[in-house]
């Protein structure tokens, strides 16, 4: 159960749109499943037209009106320093299932919802602050066939005092996570395990419609920043390697010092001609932060002073200072070598436990930047290739304090990401290619028996399963000289059995990870079962 947060001002505004017919029709019957006590009394579970939703909008902000209390929140410029502060008092989150899960009762998005709001403090009957207004509306699947709930809420409390929303999307993460559980609905184990990706916005996935385009902005974004910062020898290179690909980047200077740079922000170019959607490099991905791409790089004075210089050249639009590699053409010779050291790296994982979460989110990281440069060089749009530096990414995040410095001379992808960043445009692929697939393809293996180990089976079935699709497909493309495609099928037919192991919780024969302790079974949680709701007693103000 994936929650997702915003504030504003407008709640009547807001309560129109949810009843409303939706961007592309796909909003039906909506209608209310839990709420403020007195506003159910007045509208229960009808069917909502755009005037009873215009009056329970006005009733959940009616707090707010009497006593005059206004929220706000803060409002940043481009360089994410504070401007000011704009109105706020509307808190809405939308509770969304997976399509896969198939579809809930109005009885059972009603007891998740009064659970919900309950315990992030807005409307708890066992606490001694006054309650918030709030309603729970519903109205069908949403466009991409998910099941879930509104929650809209006033936040002005009965007694005219502000609730507390103070680091309120963790909190809701953390919420959701023991309803799952005690609802029996699947549980996101990337919650817990801190590898949950961003997730896109339905405002990013309408302007992406109204375009045309694949896939939202941020995606695309995220797979050529961590493209050229995988194939990238220094913070410099990476610059440019991203100007290279058609994106646009700036800095985020520090306060108060224009030569000291603390973050980026990057952009799609628009075909239209329309101001730049920005997206800082946090914004795209846990581990594609400043500082996060910063723990791979050298960063002697020198390489400092070079990357400034880029960074100035970018911000003002300037030709790149120096032409660096990301120019040449690699030698030939390197893809023996490299491809030798995913094979090192592979060996190494032999001795490296499950449990070693942030040398398996490394592994994972350049993985998918190796892919994602494969990606951008080879498919006019996203494919096989994309998708699997996307699955890849996922097992690569982590929370900040789960993150430790990479030990020195460690085998590793990135020369992978170097020479895969540099084949023809468009491409039928060589031997070369076909050679480092193979080993490519068994270092996603050893990830995916990771995962298992670990016992996060979502995850490890979503890798098995670009084993055994997406890493096909693109072996069909690649030639079949010199014996090439029989190891790469060898690895193929692998990855099939780790498709139907991955299903039973077992590591792969021959896996370099070593197999879990077993820890003692878990009962568990059967599924709510649906139960009428009592009738509510109309209540006075």
């Amino acid at each position: 159960m994936i929650p997702n947060i915003t504030r504003g001002s407008r709640m009547t505004g807001l309560m129109s749109y949810l009843a409303g017919p939706g961007r592309s029709n796909e909003h039906a019957e909506p209608h209310l499943v839990a709420g403020d006590s007195a506003i159910m009394v007045w509208h229960d579970d009808a069917e909502l037209d755009t005037k009873s939703a215009q009056q329970i909008g006005w009733e959940l902000d009616y707090p707010r009106r009497a006593f005059g209390t206004r929220v706000t929140t803060a409002v940043k410029d481009k360089g994410g320093h504070n401007v000011g502060v704009k109105d706020a008092h509307v808190w809405h989150c939308s509770l969304s299932l997976r399509p896969d899960e198939g579809v809930l009762s109005d009885e059972q998005w009603a007891a998740i919802s009064e659970q919900f709001v309950a315990r992030i403090g807005f409307a708890d009957r066992a606490s001694e602050l006054a309650p918030c207004r709030w309603v729970a509306l519903r109205h069908g699947v949403s466009k991409g066939g998910n099941d879930h709930v509104h929650l809209v809420v006033g936040l002005v409390r009965e007694d005219g005092t502000k609730a507390n929303v103070w680091n309120d999307r963790p909190r809701a993460q953390t919420i959701a996570g023991d309803l799952e559980r005690e609802f029996g609905l699947r549980v996101v184990e990337s919650r817990d395990a801190g590898h949950a990706g961003r997730g896109e916005k339905p405002a990013e996935r309408g302007v992406a419609e109204r375009r045309g385009a694949p896939e939202v902005a941020s995606a695309q974004l995220a797979r050529t920043v961590r493209a050229c910062a995988s194939a990238a020898a220094d913070e410099a290179e990476f610059v440019r390697r991203v100007r290279r690909a058609g994106i646009k980047i700036r800095p985020r200077y520090a306060a108060g010092a224009e030569n000291v740079v603390s973050g980026f922000s990057v952009a799609l170019r628009p075909p239209d001609g329309s101001a730049p959607l920005w997206y800082g490099g946090g914004r795209l991905a846990r581990d594609l932060t400043l500082p996060r791409l910063r723990a791979e790089w050298p960063a002697a004075p020198e390489q400092r002073a070079a990357a400034l210089a880029e960074w100035q050249a970018a911000k003002r639009n300037q030709r790149p200072v120096v032409d660096g590699r990301e120019m040449r053409t690699p030698d030939p010779q390197l893809w023996a070598r490299y491809t030798t050291e995913v094979i090192a790296l592979r060996e190494r994982l032999r001795s490296v436990p499950a449990t070693d979460r942030a040398l398996w989110a490394h592994v994972a990281r350049e993985t998918a930047g190796a892919f994602a440069a494969w990606s951008i060089r080879v498919e006019a749009t996203p494919g096989p290739l994309a998708e699997t530096a996307d699955i890849l990414a996922r097992s690569a995040q982590q929370r900040a304090y789960q993150v430790r410095p990479r030990t020195a001379g460690q085998p590793s992808v990135r020369g992978a990401a170097l020479l895969l960043s540099s084949i023809a445009h468009g491409g039928s692929g060589t031997v070369a290619e076909a050679a480092l697939l193979r080993q490519l393809a068994k270092t996603v293996a050893a990830l995916h028996d990771a995962h298992v180990a670990a016992g996060d089976a979502q995850r490890a079935a979503q890798v098995a399963d670009v084993l055994h699709g997406q890493l096909q497909t693109i072996r069909d493309r690649l030639p079949a000289a010199d014996g090439a495609r029989v190891a790469v099928s060898t690895a193929d037919v692998q990855a099939i059995e780790a498709v139907r192991i991955a299903r039973q919780g077992q590591l792969a024969p021959g896996s370099p990870v070593r197999a879990p302790m077993k820890a003692p079974a878990v009962p568990a949680v059967p599924r709510r079962p649906s139960v009428a709701r009592p009738h509510k007693p109309e209540v006075e103000r």
